[in-house]
């Protein structure tokens, strides 16, 4: 109630506690027990002997507000985190252990990567010496190298470091020295158990779960950028039968949305468009590894492509949500008390009894169940084969209560991108600063769905990203190299009025928050584009911009500001005179800067020339091989990144990230090719493959066959270029610029007014598209058509 009263976003609900009426009452949770048959004795009941617990998502950003004032309500003495351990793992330990042992940095490095790296499943020092040769070989020529690992494999296992619970909390009816030993975290001013979250519950405390969840931060954005706009909206007021909604989530269009995100989501979505809640809570309970196998039973029921089949007609209510398919776990229970007369609390017994699969309990329940079964008239032997279904769908059941509450996340974020996609979308960049690749999925899905993405400028943006008539404005935090600082900075220097120059903008900045990395990865991304349009001067004048910021700051000090020029007003810089970068050089720099290419990109220049080759887009060669037309095919892509890794038969590949107007994708490449084709796999190369396809449950997976240079293929099929210019000037440039390493034929066409002239250049040129880019960039240059 104090985080709702205080604007903290809280979830509606998580776990079995939204079976709790009196929960929903006092609006600890947000949805309806009553109207999604969501049951309580799931919670808590007679038979439970544990203590229930509730876990409660915030946003993440605020938190730290709500633990705040728990601790001022409770008494700071009496609320404390739970404490963790780090243990020491393969790598961490040969690390450790090399250090303590003064062994040089470079060697432990190399042997720790031969250390398979498996963070869900992680390989022991045992298992690694075992199965790497180069382990087992260093260890026996180097005596220092077998004592490391030697120690290591002694000391692997122990507790290394104290932490704390990412999300544990324990409050105490007393002193917490009083029950139970306490530490102080140096990173915190909180107290902390020194029992981790096992034992404090032994000890007689309550356990509480503050979660940080950032879908509700992403949505309390949202809301704030259309209240802006005057558009005021309370999610939990909002209708679920939006038929809007479920059209786009029908159309698997889930980008950005709460758990239903995944590729094997969006199928699952697809084949069952969901038309109703209850179809979106039994999809958060279905798809997970084993009872995912129902969806298309569920699908085909759904839309009567099959009959529905119930395991005895006295359950058809139950089940008939579900058509038949028995999906949480509180039906298990259900099933129990109409069949054979358990009470809701005995039949929550037989469920974990079901989960656990402990032989003697099982016995015990199969006898109870049956012998209910025979006093309501079923016969044993389907009781028998009842029970026996019950058990195999309790082990996959899943709690209908905790599904629900996340299926009405999911439905928020569902209805707030179909109803308000422009400000969903800004909202969710602004919590994936730092995650290039969702960004790039987000700025794809803007263009999809016809939403500008404005490039960052330090005119218009803001620190975070914005919406502006209709626009997503593009964050200054989220190029590299400026940071949160920075452009907190550049906004509030902005406040007392537009930059009117460089030297304005120098003069109101403080160079400690804008440094010279600072101007230099603002002007890559285009930022300065409304006072210069040459980012090239800019890069070159960043520590000219720096000096006259840091002498403005000294005038201010010294309290003699207007030294800059007349009334007060900075005098604009010198900037040095150097020529604008090519097309491709300033998409590469802005590129480094944003992450992707945001003002367009380097196979632009390519375009006319790919279409002619008949080459398609990432995209369409894909939807091509999904429809099984397509298992080969050549595909113009400019590379972004690669990584080389060992196979489990000890050869190498490698996993190359490439891009094309359609976006980036990846594609594998193994160990002959890699060395064939290594050179021209490095980052900023444009290049032509050929690649095979396979379709694997709707995933397609590239594998490279072969590798060539773009400009090369291309280069075949242009006989030269056409540059058209107004006047003489820009001649000595195009002559600068034009490489006679090639085969081709430039003409120039001088654009007078009244009569074009056209001229041959003498000899034979490069006329690749890379060269197009360069000439195009040169001043006076008004086009460049190949021939």
């Amino acid at each position: 109630a104090w985080a709702k009263n205080n604007g903290v976003p809280v979830g509606p609900g998580r776990g079995s506690g939204a079976g709790s009426l009196v929960a929903y009452a006092l609006q600890i949770t947000d949805i309806d027990p009553l109207r999604f048959n969501l049951l309580f004795e799931r919670f808590l009941n007679p038979d439970r002997v544990s203590m229930p617990d509730f876990d409660i998502d915030f946003c993440q950003d605020r938190r730290e507000e709500v633990i705040r004032h728990v601790q001022d309500r409770y008494g700071h003495e009496r609320v404390a985190q739970i404490i963790t351990f780090g243990s020491l793992q393969a790598r961490g330990v040969m690390r450790d252990v090399g250090r303590v042992l003064e062994m040089p940095y470079g060697q432990v490095d190399k042997l720790t990567k031969l250390v398979p790296q498996n963070p869900a499943n992680p390989v022991t020092l045992d298992k690694a010496i075992a199965e790497e040769a180069r382990l087992r070989d260093a260890a026996a020529e180097d005596p220092t190298v077998a004592h490391m690992l030697g120690i290591a494999q002694k000391l692997e296992g122990l507790y290394r470091h104290a932490s704390t619970h990412a999300a544990g909390i324990v409050i105490s009816d007393r002193r917490l020295e009083e029950m139970v030993p306490l530490y102080r975290d140096p990173k915190s001013e909180m107290p902390v158990t020194q029992f981790n979250m096992k034992w404090v519950e032994k000890a007689g405390l309550t356990k509480f779960d503050f979660l940080g969840l950032k879908t509700l931060s992403v949505l309390k954005l949202a809301l704030d950028m259309l209240a802006r706009r005057g558009v005021n909206i309370d999610l939990l007021k909002i209708p679920l039968d939006d038929e809007k909604s479920y059209a786009m989530l029908s159309r698997a269009e889930t980008v950005g949305v709460f758990q239903l995100e995944s590729g094997g989501m969006r199928r699952a979505l697809s084949d069952m468009k969901p038309d109703r809640f209850e179809d979106i809570i039994a999809l958060v309970a279905l798809y997970r590894p084993g009872p995912m196998a129902n969806i298309p039973v569920y699908c085909d029921c759904k839309h009567k492509r099959s009959e529905p089949e119930y395991i005895h007609p006295n359950v058809k209510d139950v089940l008939e949500e579900t058509f038949g398919v028995i999906v949480y776990q509180e039906q298990v229970m259900q099933i129990a008390q109409i069949l054979s007369g358990y009470s809701l609390g005995e039949a929550d017994l037989l469920r974990r009894a079901m989960g656990k699969k402990i032989k003697a309990e099982m016995d015990q329940q199969r006898e109870r169940f049956v012998t209910g079964c025979i006093e309501r008239a079923i016969p044993k032997a389907d009781a028998d084969t009842i029970f026996d279904l019950l058990a195999k769908f309790a082990d996959y059941g899943f709690n209908k209560s905790h599904a629900a509450a996340y299926a009405l996340v999911a439905y928020q974020t569902a209805w707030l991108k179909a109803n308000y996609p422009t400000e969903f979308l800004a909202a969710s960049m602004a919590y994936e600063t730092s995650n290039i690749e969702k960004l790039v999925e987000f700025r794809r899905e803007a263009e999809r769905l016809g939403i500008v993405v404005e490039a960052p400028s330090i005119m218009t943006s803001g620190v975070n990203f914005e919406v502006r008539q209709g626009a997503i404005i593009y964050a200054l935090s989220a190029i590299k190299g400026v940071g949160t600082e920075a452009a907190r900075q550049i906004v509030a220097a902005r406040e007392a009025g537009p930059f009117r120059s460089l030297g304005d903008f120098a003069s109101r900045i403080h160079p400690r928050a804008v440094n010279k990395r600072t101007i230099e990865m603002l002007a890559s991304a285009g930022a300065f584009e409304a006072l210069e349009e040459n980012r090239a001067r800019i890069v070159a004048g960043a520590d000219l911009i720096v000096s006259s910021a840091n002498e403005a700051e000294r005038s201010r000090t010294d309290g003699q500001g207007g030294l800059f020029g007349g009334d007060g007003e900075a005098a604009d810089l010198r900037l040095p005179g150097v020529p604008s970068w090519s097309a491709i050089d300033r998409l590469q720099k802005e590129f480094a800067a944003i992450g992707f290419f945001l003002s367009g990109h380097p196979l632009d220049d390519y375009a006319h020339v790919l279409e002619r080759m008949r080459i398609p887009t990432q995209a369409q060669f894909l939807k091509s091989v999904r429809q099984q037309a397509a298992t080969f095919g050549r595909l113009a892509a400019t590379v972004i990144d690669r990584q080389e890794r060992r196979t489990k038969t000890g050869t190498r590949m490698g996993i190359v990230i490439l891009s094309d107007q359609s976006g980036q994708f990846e594609v594998v490449i193994f160990s002959e090719r890699l060395a064939q084709y290594r050179d021209m796999l490095e980052p900023g190369r444009a290049i032509l493959i050929t690649v095979s396809a396979t379709v694997e449950n709707d995933d397609a997976r590239l594998i490279v066959q072969a590798v060539e240079s773009l400009d090369q293929a291309v280069a075949r099929g242009l006989k030269g270029l056409r540059v058209f210019v107004r006047d003489e000037e820009p001649l000595a440039s195009l002559q600068a610029r034009l490489n006679r390493r090639g085969e081709g034929d430039v003409y120039v066409v001088v654009m007078t007014g009244e009569e074009d002239v056209e001229l041959r250049l003498p000899g034979r040129y490069d006329v690749s598209p890379a060269m197009v880019g360069s000439l195009k960039s040169v001043a006076g240059v008004m086009a460049v058509h190949p021939v």
